[in-house]
C-alpha cells in the first residue's frame, strides 16, 4: 500500500511514518516545515519528504492518506481530497488498525512522565527478552530510534508500548488519541488540566480518559496513580478491568535511600532496590508504574529491577548538551508548570546548593494562550536566577501575554526577554563555573543550547 502523510514531521506522524515503512508500505508526506532533525530521518528511511501541502501532491495517487492533527479544514491539500472523495484516515486510526492490531498493547498514559515511562517500560520488556515495538514521543537512548514494530518474545506474543496522548485524533475526530489504540495494559501516571487550546476544562480530559479506560478488556490490567484525585474519579465512573494502584496506602510503593536508590514494594513485599542515575521523585514513580505494567506479561519485578540499572532515560530529559568551564547547559522538554517544578527540584536534589539558572520558553499551546502563566513563578521559586524568552508580535509563535509581568513575583532573581540573543549574552554573563544552565521548552528554541554553549565558551 502507498500512504501519504500529512503532516509527516510531527513527533507522533514521524513514529508512524517509520512504523508503515518497516511493516513494508511506500511512504510518502508532506509538512509545512520539513527541517531537521525528523526530515534527516525520514530520509535515511527512504522516505520522500514534499514541502507544503500543495494540491499537486495529487498526482502521486496513493492508496490512502494519513492524516495528523496539525492539518485543519481550509489546508488546499486536504479541501481537495475531501472535494474529490478520496480514502483518508486519521495518524491514531491507522497506528490502531495496521500495527497494534493482534498485539498486545501496554499504553502509557498521563499529563506527565508519557515518555519517559514509555521507555522505561519498552527496554525492561527489551532486556527481559520480549523485542517489544514501541511508538514514543521522544527518543530513549537505550534504543536510538522513537518507534520499531517489533518481534516476538519465544512463545510468539507480540508486544507493543504506545505513549498514549490525551491530544485529539484529527479535525475530524475529536477524541484523543488513545481511545484508538485498545491496550490490554493501561498506566494512567497522573492527570491535571491541560491542553487548553482543545479542552474546557479538566472534567472534559477526565471524559476522554475514561472512555480509555472502557477500551481496556476484562482480562486486562489498569496502573494507577493512587495520588491523583483526578484519576480516581475516572475509575470511580467504571472500571472493568484488573486494577492495581501505585502512590497509595495499598498496592505498588516506594521508600528511597540517601544515595538516591530506592525500595520497591508490592503490597507488604520488599521486591527489590533500584540503583540508578536517574533523579527527582517523579522519575521513582515512573519507574514503579513501568515495574508494575511490566509484571502483567510476565517479567518478574526483580528482572525489570535489574534492567532499570541500564536504563538511559530519553533525549531531551535532563540531558546535559554540553560543559564549558565547569558551566554545564542541560536540556528538559518540561512545559507545563507542574512539570517545571518537578524538573527544577530534581536538579536541585542532584547538586545540592549549586546555582540553578532557568531558561525557559513557553511555547505549548496551553502556555501560550496565558492559561497557566500565574503558576510559573511557584514552578520557578527553586531556581536560582530565572531567563524567560517569549516571541512578541502576532505570529504563531507569539505569546499573547505579557512574560514580565508573570515573572514579576520573583522579583530580581527573574527576567524576560523577546531577543534570543540578548538572552542568550545575559545567561552568559550571570554563568560562574558550578552553575547548571537548565533549559525548558518543548521546542527547539532557536538552537538556544548550543548557542549558550558557543557564548559560554566565547566568555571563557
Amino acid at each position: 500500500m502507498h500512504i501519504h502523510i500529512l503532516g509527516i514531521c510531527g513527533t507522533f506522524m514521524g513514529g508512524l511514518a517509520v512504523l508503515a515503512k518497516e511493516a513494508g508500505h511506500k511512504v510518502t508526506g508532506c509538512d509545512a516545515n520539513v527541517y531537521p532533525p525528523m526530515s534527516t530521518q525520514l530520509r535515511a528511511q527512504g522516505i520522500e519528504l514534499i514541502e507544503g501541502f500543495g494540491t499537486e501532491q495529487l498526482a502521486l495517487q496513493p492508496d490512502l492518506y494519513v492524516i495528523g492533527n496539525v492539518v485543519s479544514r481550509g489546508n488546499p491539500l486536504m479541501e481537495a481530497i475531501m472535494d474529490r472523495g478520496l480514502p483518508y484516515v486519521s495518524g491514531p486510526q491507522w497506528i490502531g488498525e495496521h500495527i497494534l492490531s493482534g498485539k498486545w498493547v501496554l499504553a502509557v498514559a498521563g499529563t506527565h512522565g508519557k515518555t519517559t515511562t514509555s521507555s522505561m517500560l519498552a527496554w525492561i520488556l527489551e532486556d527481559a527478552g520480549y523485542q517489544p515495538g514501541f511508538l514514543i514521543g521522544g527518543v530513549p537512548m537505550n534504543f536510538g530510534i522513537s518507534a520499531r514494530i517489533g518481534g516476538a518474545d519465544g512463545q510468539g506474543a507480540s508486544f507493543f508500548v504506545i505513549e498514549a496522548d490525551e491530544y485529539d485524533t484529527a479535525f475530524f475526530d475529536k477524541r484523543s488519541k488513545f481511545v484508538h489504540y485498545r491496550p490490554r495494559t493501561a498506566i494512567l501516571n497522573n492527570l491535571e488540566y491541560d491542553h487548553a487550546d482543545i479542552f474546557p476544562d479538566l472534567g472534559a480530559i477526565e471524559t476522554q480518559f475514561h472512555h480509555l479506560v472502557r477500551t481496556v478488556p476484562s482480562l486486562g490490567r489498569l496502573v494507577v496513580n493512587a495520588r491523583e484525585e483526578a484519576l480516581q474519579r475516572v475509575i470511580r465512573r467504571g472500571c472493568w478491568s484488573e486494577l492495581e494502584w501505585f502512590a497509595g496506602e495499598a498496592g505498588w510503593s516506594m521508600a528511597e535511600h540517601p544515595d538516591g536508590s530506592f525500595d520497591v514494594r508490592f503490597g507488604d513485599e520488599c521486591v527489590g532496590t533500584v540503583r540508578w542515575s536517574l533523579t527527582g521523585e517523579h522519575n521513582r514513580w515512573n519507574a514503579v508504574a513501568a515495574i508494575a505494567a511490566a509484571r502483567h506479561v510476565g517479567v518478574t519485578p526483580q528482572q525489570a529491577i535489574a534492567s532499570l540499572a541500564a536504563f538511559e532515560n530519553v533525549k531531551r530529559r535532563m540531558e546535559t548538551r554540553g560543559i564549558v568551564n565547569g558551566i554545564a547547559v542541560i536540556d528538559d522538554f518540561a512545559h507545563h508548570p507542574t512539570a517545571i517544578a518537578t524538573t527544577v527540584a530534581g536538579l536541585r536534589g542532584k547538586v545540592g546548593s549549586s546555582r540553578i539558572l532557568a531558561v525557559l520558553e513557553p511555547r505549548s499551546n496551553t502556555m501560550k494562550l496565558g492559561t497557566m502563566k500565574d503558576a510559573l513563578p511557584g514552578s520557578l521559586s527553586e531556581a536560582d536566577l530565572i531567563f524567560g524568552y517569549g516571541a512578541k508580535g502576532e505570529g504563531k509563535d507569539a505569546l499573547g501575554w505579557d512574560l514580565g509581568a508573570a515573572l514579576a513575583p520573583l522579583g530580581n532573581k527573574a527576567q524576560a526577554f523577546d531577543d534570543l540573543p540578548e538572552l542568550v549574552q545575559a545567561v552568559a554573563a550571570a554563568a560562574r563555573p558550578g552553575d547548571s544552565v537548565l533549559v525548558m521548552s518543548n521546542g527547539g528554541f532557536g538552537g538556544v543550547h548550543q548557542k549558550l554553549l558557543d557564548a559560554l565558551a566565547a566568555r571563557q
